[in-house]
Order: C-alpha cells, then sequence, then structure tokens
C-alpha cells in the first residue's frame, strides 16, 4: 500500500468517525519556545490543548510534517529519520482511553489489514504518584491483544509531559509490530532498541495536571492525543525490511548507489535521508546559518557531503539527487516542486561553502602532520582530531584517511570519548531547552504574544507591507520576531517602530477575538501565515482597528495589560530576514 493511500485511509477512517479534518502546520512551530521544530502533531495544537475552545470543534485529525534531531545518530538504521510525518488524531475534552484504544485498533487491523498477532502494546506500570493503568490494558485485552504482549512500563517509557515543571500530563500507550527478527534476549520486549519490535503509534492521556508542589490531580478536561508514522506503516504495508526501501526512498537511494564508488549502505541511507529533511526545511523558510534551525540544516548539509565524499559520489551529482527526491515526493508533498529551485539554489551554495571549510581543514591538518614528523610523534591524539571536527568541520573519517596516506594513525578512542562527552552536554542543552511540549502561557508569554501581533503591524507602517513575519519564538523574558527586510534598520527606524507600538499599547485597545470562514478572514484583510495550514473556521484576532491577524491565541484582553515595549537588539537572522529581540517593562497584572 502506497503511502498517499495510507494517509488517505487514516483521515477518511477519522472523518467518518466524526473527526473533523485540520490542516497541518510548518515545520517551524508559532509562538513555541520549547522546540526549535514541530516534533509532533500536537504543537500547532498547543492552546487547544491548554482548554481553548477549537474552532472546529472536539474531535479533530490531520497529517503533519515533524523533525527531529535527537536521534540523528541512529539515522540510517532500519527506522530512524530526522524528517517524517505524522497522522494524528485528538480528543480535546470528548472521548478518552477506550474509545482512542478502540479507534486505533480498528484503524490498524479493520482496515489496514495488520497481523493483530504481531502487535504488541505498552501501558504505564504506575509508581507511587499515580496508579498502574490497568483501564488501558484491559481494553488491549478486551480487543484481543494477548496478555503475554501487553507489557508494563515505567515513565521512561510510558509517560508523557508536564512540558516545564507544572502543567498537564498523563500516561500513554504505544503500539509495535513485530519484525519478526530474533529476540537479542530473554528480556526483549518493546521498550527493548534492537529493532525487533517497531513503534508505530503513541497514544497519550493527558488527564492529571502536576502542581507546583509535585503533587498531581486529574483535569477536568481529558485530552487524547496521538502520533501514527507514516514511514513506519508504509514500510510494514509495503512488507520492506526497513523504511529505506519504501516509495519514499527507493528511487533516490537507487541513484546514489549508482554513483557510489565505494558503497556503504549506512552512509547511502544518511545521503537520502539529509537530503529528503533539507529539502522541507528550505520550503518552509530556514536557510544555512550558524544557531538554532539554521544551524541544524546547515549539518544536514555538511553532513551529506560528507558521507557523499566517504563513497566516492562527486559533490557536483547533489542537484540530481535532489531532483530525484523532489520527483519521488512530489504526489505527497506539491510545494517540493513549487520551491525546487530555492532548494537548489540553498543546498548547493550550502556544499560550496563547505568545500571550502575542507580546504581549511585540510591546511591545518597539513600543519599537524608537519608537527607529527618534526616530534616523531606516529599517532595523532584524538583532542587534536576533535579540535579540526569541532572548530573546522574537519570530519573524523577523513582525518584517519589522510592520517593513514602520510603513514600515521589517529587515537580514535580518544576522539569518540571526547565526542560522546561533547553529544552528552548538547542533548543535556537541548533537553533543557527543546522539551517537546506545551508552550509556556503564563501572563508573560500570553503578554509578549500580544505584542508580537502590534510589532509585526509596526513594522508593516514603518518599513512598508514587505516586512513579513518569517518566524516567531516567545519565552517568559522576551519575544523574537523574525521578519522580511533587505537590510539593517536605522536607529531612526527602530525607534519609530518602538514609539508607534508604544502608542498602540498607550491607547488601551480592546483585543477581541471572532470565529470566521477563511475565506471571510481573507475578505477582512486578516493577515495570516502559511495561508493553506488553515482549516474551514479560523480565530480572527483583533487589536482596535491597528491590527487583524489569524491566530489561535493566547492574548490579553486589553493594550494597556502589556506596559512598556523596549527593543533590546536587532539583527541578521537570515539572508533577506531580519531579527527583532524585545521585552515588555512594568507589565501591569
Amino acid at each position: 500500500m502506497k503511502a498517499l493511500e495510507i494517509r488517505n485511509k487514516f483521515i477518511e477512517f477519522f472523518e467518518r468517525n466524526n473527526h473533523h479534518v485540520i490542516p497541518g502546520a510548518s515545520l517551524i512551530p508559532e509562538n513555541d519556545p520549547s522546540v526549535l521544530f514541530t516534533t509532533a502533531g500536537m504543537h500547532p495544537l498547543v492552546p487547544f490543548l491548554l482548554g481553548e475552545p477549537h474552532p472546529m470543534g472536539k474531535r479533530l485529525v490531520d497529517y503533519q510534517k515533524c523533525l527531529r534531531t535527537d536521534d540523528i545518530d541512529e539515522v540510517g538504521d532500519d527506522i530512524h529519520v530526522t524528517f517524517f510525518e505524522m497522522l494524528g488524531n485528538w480528543s480535546l475534552g470528548d472521548y478518552f482511553k477506550k474509545e482512542a484504544i478502540e479507534l486505533s485498533y480498528d484503524f490498524l487491523v479493520n482496515h489496514l489489514k495488520l497481523d493483530v498477532s504481531r502487535l504488541a502494546v505498552t501501558v504505564f506500570a504506575g509508581d507511587e504518584d499515580i496508579p498502574r493503568d490497568v483501564e488501558a490494558a484491559k481494553v488491549w485485552e478486551d480487543l484481543g491483544i494477548k496478555k503475554e504482549n501487553i507489557y508494563y512500563c515505567d515513565r521512561s517509557n510510558n509517560w508523557w509531559g508536564p512540558a516545564g515543571v507544572t502543567g498537564p500530563c498523563g500516561p500513554d500507550t504505544e503500539i509495535f509490530y513485530d519484525s519478526l527478527k530474533p529476540k537479542c534476549s530473554e528480556e526483549c520486549g518493546p521498550s527493548c532498541d534492537c529493532g525487533k519490535y517497531w513503534e508505530i503509534w503513541n497514544n497519550v492521556f493527558m488527564e492529571y495536571n502536576k502542581n507546583e508542589d509535585s503533587t498531581y490531580s486529574p483535569l477536568k478536561n481529558k485530552n487524547v492525543d496521538t502520533g501514527l508514522g507514516l514511514e513506519r506503516i508504509t514500510a510494514i504495508l509495503e512488507h520492506k525490511a526497513n523504511v529505506y526501501e519504501t516509495e519514499l526512498f527507493s528511487d533516490v537511494i537507487k541513484e546514489i548507489r549508482s554513483l557510489a564508488t565505494n558503497p556503504n549502505e549506512t552512509s547511502i541511507r544518511i545521503i537520502a535521508e539529509h537530503i529528503r529533511a533539507s529539502c522541507f526545511l528550505i520550503v518552509d523558510g530556514i536557510t544555512p546559518g550558524n544557531v538554532e534551525q539554521g544551524y541544524v540544516l546547515r549539518r544536514l548539509i555538511r553532513r551529506t557531503l560528507r558521507h557523499m565524499k566517504k563513497i566516492g559520489v562527486s559533490s557536483t551529482k547533489i542537484e540530481s539527487l535532489i531532483l530525484v527526491t523532489i520527483e519521488a515526493l512530489k504526489d505527497l508533498y506539491g510545494e517540493l516542486v513549487i520551491c525546487k529551485d530555492i532548494i537548489l539554489k540553498n543546498i548547493i551554495e550550502e556544499m560550496n561553502k563547505f568545500q571550502k571549510t575542507l580546504e581549511l581543514g585540510e591546511k591545518k591538518f597539513a600543519k599537524v602532520v608537519e608537527s607529527c614528523n618534526a616530534n616523531k610523534i606516529r599517532i595523532i591524539d584524538g583532542k587534536t582530531v576533535f579540535n579540526l571536527y569541532d572548530t573546522f568541520g574537519f570530519p573524523p573519517e577523513i582525518t584517519a584517511e589522510l592520517a593513514k596516506e602520510k603513514g600515521l594513525s589517529i587515537d580514535m578512542k580518544e576522539y569518540e570519548g571526547l565526542f560522546k562527552k561533547h553529544q552528552q552536554l548538547s542533548r543535556q542543552g537541548a533537553a533543557n531547552k527543546f522539551k517537546g511540549g506545551l508552550a509556556d502561557n503564563t501572563e508573560e508569554t500570553t503578554a509578549l504574544h500580544t505584542a508580537t501581533h502590534i510589532l509585526h503591524r509596526a513594522l508593516q507602517v514603518i518599513l512598508g507591507e514587505h516586512a513579513l513575519q518569517r518566524g516567531s519564538n516567545i519565552t517568559k523574558e522576551r519575544l523574537r520576531f523574525d521578519f522580511s527586510h533587505p537590510q539593517k534598520l536605522t536607529k531612526e527606524e527602530l525607534h519609530k517602530v518602538e514609539d508607534l507600538v508604544n502608542k498602540v499599547i498607550n491607547e488601551g485597545l480592546p483585543v477581541k477575538c471572532e470565529e470566521m470562514t477563511f475565506e471571510e478572514a481573507k475578505a477582512s484583510n486578516a493577515k495570516g501565515l502559511f495561508s493553506d495550514k488553515y482549516g474551514s473556521i479560523v480565530k480572527v484576532y483583533s487589536i482596535g482597528d491597528f491590527s487583524k491577524e489569524i491566530c489561535g491565541g493566547p492574548h490579553v484582553e486589553n493594550t494597556s495589560k502589556l506596559g512598556c515595549f523596549k527593543i533590546v537588539k536587532e539583527e541578521s537572522a537570515s539572508a533577506g530576514v531580519r531579527r527583532i529581540k524585545a521585552i515588555l517593562q512594568n507589565q501591569v497584572r
């Protein structure tokens, strides 16, 4: 069964079960500082999972592009990718565990015709704070899942949230499919990472609120959030041993193999996956850079080039690989065809830059060899190898190759120890900053969100209508707003923008929310980003007669509550995109 057919079956199934179809969002989250990218379908639904009524009702379904980099080192195995599509259904205070599980089972077994004997599930084992989830286990058993295929797991496997210290959270039940590989040990089960069990679907049950004193209380409105991975279910239904053999990758994999002079299966898969992920990031407005989303894109492109070099594929072939990728995915993602030229431009330019980086690294390496020869050293220490990689982006495998040519070797063990330490520090930082959950909808972030709307319109008034939003990130302390503009703002322009925002705040304008059709919103001149993401009914927030935008919220009721707006920094975000960081002082509580 093809991926597009699976996607359509999923949407149609939930439509028949009274779910309203909502469009997927950009890979770049709006106003959620907890993540760099949309890592799950729930991100665009943050305000509604926290209690705001959704204009399309309480039962929703969609398909969502997602990107995760926490497992980037596993890319190339049978199931891991950075970019993937998540099929999702939600209940916002409507049905709960029993019906959610029954719907998942019905779709997998009766509509996709999966072998029920190969299904395994995990449920929350309980602890001193929360009881064992016997309710979910009983539903599975009643549906026909054998007891020996129902596993109880701890919080590390079957608990979601809260995103921060407090907030909505709850147990989940994960659905796995047995690949029929032999067990790696007697203890092997779905929580084992040996590859026998493929996780395909997760049902999260948000039924508790974690309080400031670390106790838990039941939520008044319980939500269900689920996600089914399209790549993995496609591999299963196409009877493939891994996701890279599916139609989603097979054409570009074949092309890479035909070009490789020293083929390596892992490298071939990494090249195919990273090209695909890079294409989608560029479609959603990201350009290679040194920070945040831009840095991730740069890393993916440079990693692609390193592996192309490793297996003997010339960098000049990157254009043909991109075009094969776009052609293979055009029916699922028409936006790739529309953005073909900008995709090619960004990836090729970044590859050319990295070629220069490699040349610089080779010069630095030559000096290392000179020093080794002068001191009669035959093994290059791991710290030097790591510095070449960390400072100059010079891959250790290339260092090893060049060292061998010079009659030297490298201390790979020391390098790997330093690299592992570097990874752990990076992941700890990522875990602290990008927890992948509900945004922090405090009074401070709500006020800054409202100020962002005013800032957006003020920039257009002062600079021109071309100053459109290109990204937004809000924390409790500040707002960060990216917008299209060709050059640095002058001091006079910054003062004018700041003064206009404060003028609107001081006027005490009411903030009004209306629900209307998307066509009505456009006719009313409401501004909106990524217009293809909106459903048939949208929320439109008006700030007096000054600003009118399609948005999910949250907002203050009156601008007088915002205090004093102050721009603290203006800088370049990427080519043709500027960035403003601002704060609110003396906010009215």
